[in-house]
């Protein structure tokens, strides 16, 4: 699949990533990059952005990465996420980088890079994350 493919499945499958305007940017090889525009929706007090929207933004970056690489694999779940949120990220666009580190025949293991637009020297998040492939 594509980049817009993922994206436009994404988004029929999770409305709520048409809610956060979920964007795959592109796909290479074994890694996905996607975005979250900022909108004043997604602000949590302090002005910045909130941990849920940092959240869904690495899951979806890994279900693109995965869909990317094997297509139709619509079934593949989370079976878990951990995040470290490293730095608060500024009341802009975030940006993620997500890498498959193991492709397995049941499993799929995932680490994600979560900037803000405007540094993506300073980590805000960093995630990783197991999906189960479908049998």
């Amino acid at each position: 699949m594509s980049a817009s493919e993922v994206q436009t499945f994404i988004r029929a499958g999770l409305p709520m990533a048409e809610d956060l305007d979920f964007r795959v940017e592109a796909l290479e090889g074994r890694s996905a990059f996607a975005r979250v525009p900022f909108h004043g929706k997604l602000v949590r007090p302090g002005g910045t952005v909130s941990g849920p929207t940092i959240m869904a933004l690495a899951d979806a970056a890994m279900y693109a990465v995965i869909l990317g690489q094997l297509d139709d694999v619509e079934m593949a779940v989370t079976s878990n996420l951990n995040i470290n949120f490293l730095s608060k990220p500024k009341p802009e666009d975030l940006l993620a980088e997500a890498k498959i580190l193991k492709l397995g025949r049941r499993q799929v293991v995932c680490e994600v890079s979560v900037y803000s637009a405007s540094n993506q020297q300073e980590l805000v998040a960093h995630v990783t994350g197991t999906y189960v492939l479908p049998m």
